[in-house]
């Protein structure tokens, strides 16, 4: 099962159709459950989906330098990926990560789904909590 936080799936939704009919191809990290202030009844260990890597990100020094710099360490495991042409699974020529999340018009909670990179589906659940706070140290 993959879990995922509410907001995070709610901004992906949005990114998703503002830019319809293109598709979006975001890598996607997590935070372990133990590290959320609130209870989120999952084991400390379990990885939940919070943050997004904005596209673009680190791509010209990847370009040159053939080091990816736009994805967190620890991060990347999981991608999220919209189908403007209705297609709920995996294809042939998704990028592919542990686990994809698919989206498909009209981008609601009902038009995502989870897979895993053989394009299985997975179990996923919307968690209502915030991933920690963080900030840039002074």
């Amino acid at each position: 099962m993959i879990h995922v936080t509410r907001d995070l799936l709610t901004v992906l939704l949005e990114q998703a159709a503002d830019r319809d009919p293109s598709a979006v191809n975001l890598a996607l990290s997590a935070t372990r459950a133990g590290a959320f202030e609130a209870d989120t009844g999952l084991d400390p260990a379990t990885p939940v989906v919070t943050h997004f890597t904005p596209a673009g990100v680190g791509g010209s020094v990847n370009a040159v330098f053939g080091v990816d710099i736009g994805t967190p360490v620890g991060g990347g495991g999981a991608r999220f990926l919209s189908h403007p042409d209705g297609f709920l699974g995996v294809s042939k020529t998704d990028d592919l990560a542990g686990v994809v999340l698919v989206a498909v018009p009209p981008y609601d909670d009902d038009s995502v789904a989870a897979f895993d990179r053989a394009g299985d589906g997975v179990e996923f659940a919307v968690l209502d909590a915030a991933p920690p706070e963080e900030s840039i140290p002074e």
